[in-house]
């Protein structure tokens, strides 16, 4: 969320809007007054949002589509400025970024729990394998040493694997 805010419009006070809405959101709000200078700062830098003044959009469609394209991660909004208070403004920002923020945990938790099931699925096949190999009659001394190590360690990530999240280090 610290990435800042794009506000595309040409109205007139749009900086002193900026500046209310930076103080409003504590965030740093640029404005772009035409679609190539939106485009031009968003090669520049990542954005938390991008604000599109509603009549931009739609009298420049394939511009917005331009601008929304190369927004990468940030929330778009279209916004009629005309009608929009600061405070109400600040509002949908926050609303968005803060739904973002959930998804993003969300997606996070997700992806986590998929790679932890698939950790868990490969650790049990070391775990069985080795275990397995070691009990071959006609395992050398050698080979069986090594194969001690791998079940040894397989084990010791099925333990890891297994202990519940969320302790601090240190804690059992």
């Amino acid at each position: 969320m610290s990435q800042g805010i794009l506000m595309v419009t040409g109205m007139d006070g749009a900086d002193a809007c900026a500046e209310r809405l930076a103080r409003e959101l504590t965030l740093n709000v640029e404005v772009a007054p035409t679609r190539r200078a939106a485009l031009l700062a968003l090669r520049r830098r990542e954005y938390s949002a991008v604000i599109v003044e509603d009549w931009l959009a739609e009298s420049d469609p394939e511009g917005a589509e331009l601008i929304w394209k190369h927004s990468a991660l940030a929330v778009p909004l279209q916004v009629n400025f005309a009608i929009s208070s600061i405070a109400r403004l600040a509002r949908d920002v926050r609303a968005a970024l803060t739904r973002r923020s959930q998804e993003h945990e969300l997606a996070l938790r997700a992806a986590a729990g998929t790679l932890e099931s698939e950790l868990r699925s490969t650790v049990s096949g070391l775990v069985l394998h080795s275990h397995l190999a070691l009990a071959e009659p006609s395992l050398s001394p050698q080979l069986a040493g090594h194969l001690k190590m791998i079940a040894e360690l397989a084990d010791a990530l099925r333990r890891f694997l297994e202990r519940p999240r969320g302790l601090a280090a240190g804690d059992s």
